[in-house]
């Protein structure tokens, strides 16, 4: 299953956790002006973040949940 939301509509355990289970979450973010999608998934194994120029994979929990609050796909308040 894939849900598609707004940068910082869930905080960064919220979207592990759907990671985990196994969901593709599209982020909607801005970018230098421009709306941009980035795909987060989880292949049991590795973490993934899609952007439209690169391909960032992150080999455990830490380092995803790294690149979520760095990148603001996260709610920083959570």
């Amino acid at each position: 299953m894939t849900i598609t939301i707004d940068a910082g509509e869930f905080d960064a355990d919220e979207l592990i956790e759907r990671l985990r289970e196994g969901e593709r979450v599209v982020v909607r973010t801005e970018f230098l002006g421009e709306l941009r999608e980035v795909t987060l998934r989880y292949d049991g194994e590795t973490f993934y973040c899609d952007t439209p120029t690169r391909l960032h994979k992150h080999d455990d929990e830490a380092e995803m949940r790294a690149c979520i609050e760095q990148q603001g796909y996260a709610d920083p308040d959570a």
